[in-house]
């Protein structure tokens, strides 16, 4: 039980306004950094990716579906390891609820792990998932966005995370990467390459 001081009506009410400033200040703060964080540049992807997933190999760009965004969520299923992460599963389950109001807004959601396919496919089964989970296996999507490392990167504290080098206690991250197809692009024969407009963790 936490020991708070117990007080009078009056004096409650002031604390309380005191605190209601404090939210209101940094909701404001928190208001000018989503406006920064929307005007960010996009990083054009310059690489080919191919996952496996239960249709069979899919480029990234075939990952957004119908729709002109996605949203890439990186669960953490190190290849050696027989089970998804804890924390990521935690999470994941309510992903399915979330999937047709994020493509109400024209954003598809993908999971995607280091994994094999089989050992996704067999976890998601276990675990009751019908989201899309496809398999990074045979690429280096979480090395190019720094959700997996090497050992020595680990132990070394080279693991690049979060924009930064350190060390890090598993050979996966979480994170949460979001594309975008530059509509500026659509009348190009050629298929649209996706953008990474940001990559919030």
């Amino acid at each position: 039980m936490v020991d708070n001081p117990v007080v009078d009506h009056e004096d409650w009410l002031e604390a309380r306004i005191a605190l209601l400033e404090m939210e209101k200040e940094y909701t404001r703060l928190r208001d000018r950094i989503s406006a920064h964080r929307r005007a960010l540049p996009w990083e054009k992807v310059e690489k080919d990716y191919i996952f496996d997933g239960p249709a069979g190999r899919e480029t990234l760009s075939d990952l957004f579906g119908e729709c002109s965004q996605l949203a890439v969520v990186h669960f953490m299923f190190d290849p050696g390891w027989e089970e998804g992460c804890k924390s990521c599963s935690l999470a994941a389950d309510h992903y399915d609820r979330a999937v047709p109001h994020l493509r109400a807004r024209d954003v598809s959601l993908v999971v995607i792990s280091k994994a094999p396919l089989f050992k996704l496919q067999a976890f998601r089964e276990r675990m009751g998932w019908g989201f899309k989970w496809v398999s990074s296996y045979e690429n280096d999507f979480n090395r190019d966005y720094h959700v997996s490392f090497t050992p020595e990167e680990r132990d070394e504290g080279e693991a690049y995370y979060n924009y930064r080098k350190g060390g890090f206690p598993v050979n996966e991250a979480p994170g949460l990467s979001i594309f975008a197809k530059d509509e500026r692009q659509a009348a190009s024969s050629t298929p649209i390459p996706p953008m990474r407009a940001g990559w919030n963790r």
